[in-house]
């Protein structure tokens, strides 16, 4: 059986490659929750980031993020995309609202 090649994507410009963290299954006091009921998450770890923006004389503005930094973005910010079978967001830096330590 031939083994099935992974997809491998670099963003572009000043974009970032997020893996959301799951959503929480049950509460604190441990009631399960329906999926229907989860928040969405809003924070997860960058799998890949982008070179950085080109600037008006021709160089690129480094990110202040790298791959495995763990950030906190907006509800609504980035475009969700499924990479095999794996949900992950893709978003400009400037969306990201921090870096968690």
């Amino acid at each position: 059986m031939a083994k099935k090649k992974s997809t491998k994507i670099t963003p572009l410009d000043d974009r970032v490659l997020v893996k959301p963290q799951e959503a929480e299954e049950k509460t604190a006091s441990g009631i399960y929750l329906p999926e229907g009921a989860k928040e969405k998450p809003q924070t997860g770890t960058i799998v890949a980031a982008g070179p950085g923006k080109l600037t008006d004389d021709g160089d690129r503005a480094a990110l202040t993020v790298k791959k495995g930094d763990t950030v906190l973005y907006g509800k609504y910010a980035g475009t969700e995309i499924d990479v095999d079978g794996t949900n992950h967001m893709i978003m400009r830096e400037s969306e990201l609202l921090g870096v968690m330590q």
